[in-house]
């Protein structure tokens, strides 16, 4: 896995979901950080995900995702 650092909009992943919550699913996409997945709540705790990062706030250390 890369680090938060290395990645950037556009780029297409495999992560594995780390928790549901009512607005999407949290996914795993760098050793050291999770993304949102929005509205996506049927993948299950564990599974791998293919996702593409549509936006990235480096001060925040956040990632929005969407389905790849």
């Amino acid at each position: 896995m890369s680090r938060f650092e290395e990645l950037n909009a556009g780029d297409v992943l495999v992560g594995q979901v780390v928790q549901i919550v009512p607005f999407g699913a949290f996914v795993s996409i760098a050793d050291d950080a999770h993304g949102l997945l929005h509205g996506e709540t049927e993948p299950q705790v564990g599974s791998s995900v293919t996702v593409q990062i549509i936006e990235i706030d480096r001060e925040r250390r956040r990632a929005s995702l969407k389905p790849a």
